[in-house]
């Protein structure tokens, strides 16, 4: 029901408290939380041992800006990259994608992480917080990465989480600043925005993460507090059967359904499973807030990671070096799109 953010490197005795609770789910860790592979792995397990329940652990790992953890870790080009060599070949561009997700979730598998929250398939028009984050402007370009991406995911264990729907791409604002209002009718959205997402549901992706972005013309509410998105449009007419995550409700967009404890009920009530409490000094407030919910924090057992090598058997497989290699042997373009956002400067979920 809660993904928490946590302070540090280490453990708390407060945050080890935090674990006992039974609305706790799982942990969102950032690059306030890492200082080297052998300590992440230290605190992954610490985490586990901790808790008298699995723990789904998460992370934004997506390369490019959001790559939180770095030493010791491949440096992986930013999502945007891929639509000029897309051009130039698809099939060369979708396979070299579906290796950079499975060398993504099989590093993060090995270092005991469940879940990075990715792909993102926001469509690539502009917005703040996005830029060269999104695979492309074309959705039917997104598209098919959708499905490369949530199959590489797939190979190294790791289940896939859509973002930010229903399509974050198209307006300025950053939500994690600003309130963002996007004006298209439902019509235009189904035509664009949601035809990346309706692939990847289609390839199999195991969660959705909800935009903080209204749609005046949809619901009067943020997408992640609306019904009509979560019940009608995503589960209804796109037929996912998977998790539905909020984004950080720390996020200054989220804002606009009150405070900590509304936007906790808003998103629950609309049909998230789960909310992203991320911010380490919200996390005592959220607790509270759910204390009397009827809890199902078993929804989430689906995305906990399988399969991990650990860091000597990951290395051993040669698939790793060889997509290292692939990848490092591409001249990436640099792109206008790496606007700077509050998902790097901020602390926030991405």
């Amino acid at each position: 029901m809660l993904l928490i953010g946590i302070a540090g490197p280490a453990l708390a005795p407060r945050e080890r408290d935090w674990l006992q609770h039974p609305a706790c789910a799982g942990v969102v860790l950032f690059a306030r939380n890492f200082v080297s592979r052998m300590q992440l792995t230290e605190l992954t397990q610490a985490i586990r041992e901790a808790a008298p329940r699995p723990q789904l652990i998460c992370v934004d790992q997506e390369g490019g800006r959001v790559q939180r953890f770095r030493d010791g870790f491949t440096a992986l080009p930013a999502l945007h990259g891929f639509e000029a060599l897309y051009r130039q070949d698809p099939d060369s561009a979708l396979a070299l994608a579906r290796e950079h997700a499975w060398l993504m979730a099989s590093e993060l598998r090995a270092s005991g992480i469940d879940l990075s929250f990715a792909p993102v398939l926001d469509l690539a028009r502009g917005n703040r917080a996005i830029g060269d984050r999104a695979f492309a402007a074309d959705p039917q370009v997104v598209a098919a990465f959708a499905q490369v991406y949530v199959a590489g995911m797939h190979e190294a264990g790791m289940a896939a989480t859509l973002k930010h729907f229903p399509g974050h791409g198209s307006v300025l604002e950053d939500t994690h600043y600003d309130v963002a209002v996007d004006p298209r009718p439902l019509e235009v959205l189904r035509a664009e925005d949601l035809l990346p997402f309706a692939a990847g549901i289609a390839a199999g992706a195991d969660a959705v993460m909800m935009a903080h972005v209204i749609y005046p013309q949809v619901a009067p509410q943020p997408a992640g507090c609306a019904p009509r998105w979560i019940e009608d449009i995503l589960r209804g007419e796109l037929g996912f059967r998977g998790v539905v995550l909020s984004d950080d409700l720390g996020m200054a967009a989220a804002g606009a359904s009150g405070d900590l404890a509304a936007r906790i009920d808003a998103h629950l009530q609309a049909g998230c499973d789960a909310v992203l409490v991320c911010q380490p000094d919200q996390v005592d407030a959220a607790l509270q807030a759910v204390d009397r919910r009827p809890l199902n924090t078993m929804a989430l057992v689906g995305l906990l990671g399988r399969g991990a090598l650990g860091w000597d058997g990951l290395l051993a497989d040669a698939r790793h070096a060889q997509s290292q290699t692939r990848l490092q042997a591409v001249q990436w373009q640099p792109s206008a799109e790496g606007a700077r956002s509050g998902a790097i400067f901020s602390g926030d979920v991405a």
